[in-house]
């Protein structure tokens, strides 16, 4: 057991609940349906884990001179841990949804503790000062600034004195990266149609779900226009070249999911047809993501694939009105067992896959009861049909 791997046994980034449920700032109710608080303090103790453990580490950081040669935690005060500058800001923000929506978790204190000293202004200066940096101004672009995002929107819909402080100290790093991002979309020529970290749609998926609940309009109008600049002409998306050996993203249901949020209902049906038609064909099927060693950091990405495509097509077919729930199902059925296995807790865990777990399950649950009720409201409407017919044909035999 080298320390690198004892390491990344514990280590739980986290992945946001997001498609339509996480827009919606679904409810503590809502989710506590399905999320108990059993399963959020097992799923808080990771990223517990990792927070403040400095190494290993991976620096993402440019060196024009000998500034940054330093320990992370200098430069990166608040966000050190968990291997990544990313994989800490998810965490954190893996820490502040689950405590919002359970505030009486064995772990809050515990919480409350990592947010007192990493979100502080003084800390939170030092952050702004690698992005500053004329090396670094593309640091973390753009999938550590969507989850950067991620946390402040958290931190904002938090009802809570503690948070509401935490949220004001945040708050100067994400307003430069909303001004780096505006900037950087108005620049950018060609996406980024990739399985990893920077694939585009992902990241403007999560930008724009902030620009909404912050009322960045800036930010929205640009995200808008570069979605339609980049994917409105999109056709035949090559679903069959999916995956790659190490992806955790599918490029064609991210670049999906993000046109689901751009584009009004009735264009987005027009739209997906033309983008995808086999999605909507009765035989429409994912086969799962195969990972062979589960102790390569990069090939068990693909146990992630399957949670990233599940949680795109739940709200991709709810918008549709499509059976798609059933590839849901079968992608979660053959993934959560794994994520309380020995061999997957006890090896790795990339950047999202425990609480993206959490979102499909929730997904699953929600539509699940939707359709339930849909069923439930159509026999109502049948019976009252044939009880009118009945009615309608015993007044003419009458008469």
């Amino acid at each position: 057991h080298n320390p690198f791997e004892m390491y990344i046994r514990q280590l739980l980034p986290a992945m946001l609940f997001s498609a339509a449920i996480v827009q919606g700032q679904p409810s503590s109710g809502e989710f506590a349906t399905h999320l108990t608080p059993e399963l959020a303090s097992r799923l808080a103790e990771f990223p517990l884990k990792c927070v403040d453990r400095p190494y290993p580490y991976k620096t993402g950081v440019s060196y024009a001179d000998s500034t940054f040669i330093r320990p992370p935690s200098d430069y990166h005060p608040a966000f050190f841990g968990c291997f990544d500058w990313h994989s800490s800001v998810h965490g954190h923000w893996m820490l502040a949804r689950l405590l919002r929506l359970f505030p009486d978790l064995p772990q809050a204190s515990r919480i409350r503790d990592v947010f007192e000293r990493h979100l502080t202004p003084a800390a939170i200066q030092r952050e702004l000062d690698v992005f500053r940096d004329r090396e670094n101004r593309g640091f973390e672009r753009t999938y550590g600034w969507a989850w950067l995002l991620m946390l402040q929107r958290e931190l904002d819909a938090w009802r809570d004195p503690a948070a509401a402080r935490w949220a004001i100290a945040l708050q100067p790093l994400s307003d430069t990266i909303v001004a780096y991002s505006v900037r950087y979309l108005d620049r950018l020529a060609y996406p980024i149609r990739t399985g990893e970290h920077n694939n585009l749609a992902f990241g403007l998926a999560f930008m724009h779900d902030y620009a909404v609940a912050a009322r960045q309009e800036g930010l929205r109008k640009a995200i808008e226009r570069a979605a339609l600049r980049f994917y409105e002409k999109d056709r035949s998306c090559p679903l069959a070249w999916e995956p790659g050996g190490s992806d955790f993203l599918s490029p064609c249901l991210e670049e999906a999911d993000l046109m689901r949020r751009i584009l009004p209902v009735d264009r987005f049906n027009i739209w997906i047809r033309g983008f995808m038609p086999s999605l909507l064909q009765p035989g429409f099927h994912l086969e799962p993501g195969r990972v062979i060693d589960r102790t390569d950091g990069k090939l068990i990405h693909l146990d992630g694939l399957n949670f990233s495509r599940a949680w795109c097509l739940a709200p991709i077919g709810k918008a549709l009105g499509s059976g798609h729930i059933l590839s849901i199902a079968e992608t979660l059925e053959f993934q959560f067992e794994l994520l309380w296995s020995g061999d997957w807790s006890g090896r790795l865990a990339n950047d999202y896959q425990r609480s993206t777990a959490v979102q499909v399950y929730l997904v699953l649950f929600v539509l699940l009861v939707q359709l339930i009720l849909l069923n439930f409201f159509t026999a109502i409407l049948i019976e009252s049909y044939m009880a009118l017919r009945h009615v309608i044909a015993s007044t003419r035999f009458s008469q």
